[in-house]
């Protein structure tokens, strides 16, 4: 293949919050190493997850495709690893391939990595320290336990990696970090990070779900009430209550997220730092991205799943020399879905037709096709599960977002709420009656105040509803029985 074919590495953590990076303006968080490709390349201001819990992104991430193609829908639905993914194509091209770090796709010979020539994955979440990792084996893999901190070996194992490969073949690296998701453990030299400070709390931390969904009232994720002691590494002091509490837990909570991205944010500047000075910086792309937001305290939450922006937005930031120019920034939506083809689009791999995202190779140019979308789809369906969220489906342009709660798992694995609800928690969500909710994002970024049955909106929902049925079926899915004309 050709010497300018361009080496790939993809740098992915876990719950990385866009506005836990300071590239995107955070008021709580530095991360000088991630920044360095915003300075050097582009930064994706709407880069949008189409489902927002690991495993469902993480597929349509490799495929290409919506979650209701792939199947994988749910924490309970692995991939089957015959399914076609962009490291296939790229290793039948001629690519080196790797991923070390977190696959979280399913275990076993059905479900672990295929299409890469080398690789070590956490089994499920992984362990913060002294992980246990599976090597690629026959069966799924052989599974040894290293020693040290997981964001460090999973950086070191892709930096060995790209040391030993045949300099003669481009190569594409997934280095995929379990940090900073739940429960938050830093590494031992950053346990003391931001003792002494106060982390400034988000706008509505305080919120009260007033003038919103039912939805966002019954969730389970409120920073402090519904967080344990293993998330906050202590007690919760009895006479803690309400407000107060939540300020306490969420000064616990947010430092010790910042301090597990610190090791990430090292980790990123020892992969760039070795690219530059081997020489091979201006002939790789390189990406930051996770596989989906999060909650930092915002609406008083902590997770994702909801179609909020805060769960939404996906950090990208991206690095390529030879075709981006340094600073750049683009607003066009782009999805978890236009991944695949844009790496194949930069290798000279044909897409395939079964891909459903576009390159956004223009888009990282800042050279916007005509035809580049102007909306998102979004569907999530783990009804009930573990915060109790309820299934929804929507549409997000630049300025609105149509968000349809229909209450019902649809008999999906990994939808049946948790045992440790009660009886009457359990019952709202799996029972609650289907409602919309519309935001104007340009008037209310913050999204607390749902618009839908707002007369002067009339006109916007309506286009939306067209909209967001046109998506659905341009996309191959379909609306839910429930939802009336």
């Amino acid at each position: 293949m050709s010497s300018q074919q361009p080496n790939i590495v993809f740098i992915m953590s876990d719950d990385h919050a866009a506005h836990a990076i300071s590239a995107y303006g955070s008021r709580i968080n530095q991360t000088p190493n991630i920044d360095r490709l915003a300075t050097g390349g582009l930064r994706l201001e709407n880069c949008f997850c189409t489902n927002s819990i690991c495993t469902p992104s993480r597929a349509a991430i490799l495929t290409g495709t919506y979650n209701h193609i792939n199947a994988v829908t749910t924490l309970a639905t692995p991939l089957d690893n015959r399914i076609l993914t962009y490291p296939q194509l790229l290793q039948s091209a001629g690519y080196q391939t790797a991923i070390f770090g977190k696959w979280h796709l399913g275990s076993g010979a059905d479900h672990c990595p295929t299409g890469f020539d080398d690789w070590a994955v956490l089994p499920g979440q992984g362990d913060y320290h002294d992980p246990s990792f599976y090597f690629k084996g026959p069966d799924g893999g052989t599974m040894r336990r290293v020693e040290g901190y997981a964001t460090d070996i999973i950086t070191d194992m892709g930096i060995d990696w790209i040391k030993q490969r045949d300099s003669s073949r481009p190569f594409c690296l997934m280095c995929h970090h379990k940090a900073p998701h739940r429960p938050w453990e830093p590494a031992a030299r950053h346990a003391s990070l931001f003792a002494e400070e106060d982390i400034p709390e988000p706008e509505t931390l305080f919120d009260d779900y007033e003038n919103r969904s039912h939805a966002a009232q019954i969730a389970r994720m409120r920073v402090g009430e519904d967080m344990s002691q293993t998330d906050l590494k202590r007690p919760i002091p009895p006479d803690l209550k309400g407000h107060a509490l939540r300020r306490w837990a969420y000064q616990h909570y947010i430092k010790d997220y910042l301090r597990v991205i610190a090791a990430i944010d090292e980790g990123v500047g020892k992969i760039l730092d070795y690219l530059d000075e081997t020489g091979l910086a201006e002939n790789t792309i390189v990406v930051y991205t996770s596989d989906q937001g999060f909650f930092l305290g915002d609406h008083g939450w902590y997770d994702k799943r909801f179609m909020y922006e805060e769960s939404l937005r996906m950090p990208f930031l991206v690095r390529y020399p030879r075709e981006i120019s340094p600073g750049s920034i683009s607003s066009e939506i782009v999805s978890n879905v236009d991944f695949a083809p844009t790496f194949l689009d930069y290798a000279g791999v044909e897409i395939p037709t079964a891909f459903q995202g576009r390159s956004a190779r223009a888009v990282w140019r800042c050279e916007i096709p005509t035809d580049w979308p102007k909306a998102l789809y979004y569907r999530y369906w783990m009804h009930g599960a573990d915060h109790n969220v309820a299934a929804h489906y929507g549409i997000r342009t630049l300025n609105y977002k149509l968000i349809y709660y229909y209450y019902d798992g649809m008999g999906l694995p990994g939808t049946t709420a948790p045992k440790l609800f009660s009886r009457e928690t359990v019952a709202a969500v799996c029972k609650g009656e289907p409602e919309w909710e519309l935001f104007d994002l340009k008037q209310d970024p913050c999204e607390l105040n749902n618009l839908y049955h707002d007369p002067a909106y009339a006109t916007v929902v309506a286009e939306l509803r067209r909209q967001l049925r046109s998506l659905q079926l341009a996309v191959g899915d379909q609306p839910h029985p429930s939802e009336t004309p």
